[in-house]
Parts: C-alpha cells; structure tokens; sequence
C-alpha cells in the first residue's frame, strides 16, 4: 500500500505533548534535548511544562512542533517499514517534511524556522492581524467575500485566503479591522459560522511579504540538498527539482495561501491510500477525512496509532 507522511503545523501544540510515546519511546525527549542544545533554552521543560502562553508564541512554537515532528518520525523509521511514497506538510510542517527528507538539516532548520517565527510575529504589531475560519463556504465564495471586502472598505488592508483546508474551510488572514468587518457582515454575506483562530501573528497573507524577504537572506545561508523523498509544497502541491526551488516556495509559502486540499488530493491521485499524521494532534487526519472519501488516515502520536499505521502496512503486503 502507498502511503505519505504528513506534517503538522502552528495550531497543533499543546502543554503536554507526545508524552505517551516518550514514555515509551526514548528518542522523543532525545529529540527535544537535542533541539535545546541547539536553541539555547529548554524546548522539552517548555512542552511538557509550559507555559502555554509561551508556548503558544510563534517564535516558540514553531521549532518546538519542528522537533515534535522529527522525534514522532525517527520512532516510526525506527519500524523498518518501507519508506512512504511522498512526504507534505501543513506550512510549518513542510520545514519538517524537508528535515524528514534530508534535504535540510535538523539544527539548521531548528534555527531556520525559529527565525521564521520571529519574522512573522514582528511583520504586523501585536493586536493588528487576525485569523479566522469560514466554514460552510465553497473556495470561490471566500475569494468572492475577500474581494468585496476590498471593494466595500475605504482604505481596506488586507483580508485574503490564508489555508485553503479542506471543502467548506477556509481560513482567512489579515487586518484585524477587516476580520471585525468580516464577523459584523457575516449574516449578510452568508457565513454561517465564522471562527477567530488562536494565532499571534496573520499568516500567509501579504502582510508577511516583508517577513518573507527577511526569511530569504537567511535561507541563502542554508544548504539545501534535494530530497531523498518527494516532497510537495504548500504554494501548488508539486515536489522542487532543485534546492534553488525548493528556497523559493519556501520564501513564497510564508505570503501565499497553503492549499492542503490540493496537496491531499494530489497523493490520492497518484495512488496514495494511506495518510499518516506526524507530529502531535490529529489536525490533518481530520482534515483529510473531510477531503477524501476513501483512504487510511492515522495520527502516529501515541503508541497506539503506531501500532494500528504498521499493522495496516504489514496486512497490504
């Protein structure tokens, strides 16, 4: 059976995770610790302590979910199963399907994508950006609300498609004024459930084409290699043919809307019958669920779901 591993990202950290599978699995606090060496501050008493305020800040999460990632992938590698047929991730979570990858390496992405965060919490002040989800809508719909917004609004900012998620969720990103318009205009607009996301900065939106420019400096200093798994990018649901492109969806993937739907929908196209969440949480699998009608889709986090993901590999031989 062909299967993917699939990357969280920002919005699946909590106080607490994968302690399951580090109490049975060593190599998981073996991961954190190694993370800290590299960032200089506890990363493992941060996710088994907290705060969660502190967690929750972008400049923090993002690497702690990055080496979340890693450590639930080297338990699964661990396995001696066969390697999936392509690796994605959900905007962070693409730095963590290249790490998988071995197109970039685990210390310098751990720094990469803690630059990354603080970036992006520094491109808009703080109170001034804003992310919610409008269920219940078609893509075009959202695309049609946004353009509105800019055509009804004098002096309107920015409200655009952030995540393209799955049918009937999307989530916007902007301005915080164009999310309260958004929220007072809904009835009229024919959103019937709109929910504020609990992110500190307005991602994949233009607001962060600055964030993005800085980004791409630090990237040129990275070796990039190509990857030894296919990997699809957020931008468009295709693999790079070279490290040159793989930085530039990279750089373009921090103002550009990430459409996960795609992304799944290319797997299931090219055979793909298996989803494998890596990382905490069960975002994606759930996600995935609403996209596909048929397929596997486990979240490998706890003992349990590695245990169900291998056994459904095993019985396909």
């Amino acid at each position: 059976m062909k299967y993917a591993v699939l990357f969280p990202g920002q919005g699946s950290q909590a106080v607490g995770m994968l302690a399951q599978l580090a109490a049975v699995e060593p190599v998981v606090d073996e991961t954190f610790r190694a993370a800290s060496a590299v960032l200089g501050y506890d990363v493992l008493k941060l996710v088994r302590e907290g705060p969660e305020d502190r967690l929750n800040l972008t400049q923090y999460t993002q690497p702690a979910l990055l080496a979340a990632g890693i450590a639930v992938w080297r338990v699964w590698c661990a396995r001696g199963l066969p390697p999936p047929a392509a690796l994605a991730g959900h905007s962070l979570g693409e730095y963590s399907a290249l790490v998988a990858a071995e197109s970039i390496g685990f210390e310098a992405a751990l720094k990469l994508v803690a630059l990354r965060g603080e970036l992006m919490q520094n491109a808009v002040p703080p109170g001034e950006g804003a992310m919610a989800a409008i269920l219940g809508l078609s893509d075009a719909e959202v695309e049609k609300i946004c353009a509105a917004y800019r055509d009804a609004v004098e002096n309107p900012g920015v409200l655009e498609p952030a995540n393209y998620n799955a049918p009937g969720q999307v989530v916007v990103a902007g301005h915080r004024a164009a999310l309260n318009w958004l929220q007072a205009e809904a009835p009229r607009l024919g959103i019937r459930k709109l929910v504020p996301i609990a992110m500190s900065v307005p991602s994949h939106c233009s607001l962060m084409r600055e964030a993005a420019a800085r980004l791409a400096q630090a990237l040129m200093e990275v070796e990039v290699k190509m990857p030894k798994l296919p990997v699809l990018h957020n931008l468009d649901a295709r693999p790079r043919s070279s490290p040159e492109e793989i930085r530039d969806a990279l750089i373009g993937q921090l103002h550009h809307s990430v459409r996960w739907a795609q992304t799944v929908r290319t797997l299931s196209a090219s055979g793909v019958q298996a989803f494998f969440e890596c990382g905490p949480g069960r975002v994606l699998t759930n996600l995935n669920k609403r996209i596909l009608e048929a397929g596997h889709f486990v979240a490998l986090e706890e003992p349990d779901g590695m245990a169900k993901a291998a056994a459904l590999l095993r019985d396909s031989v």
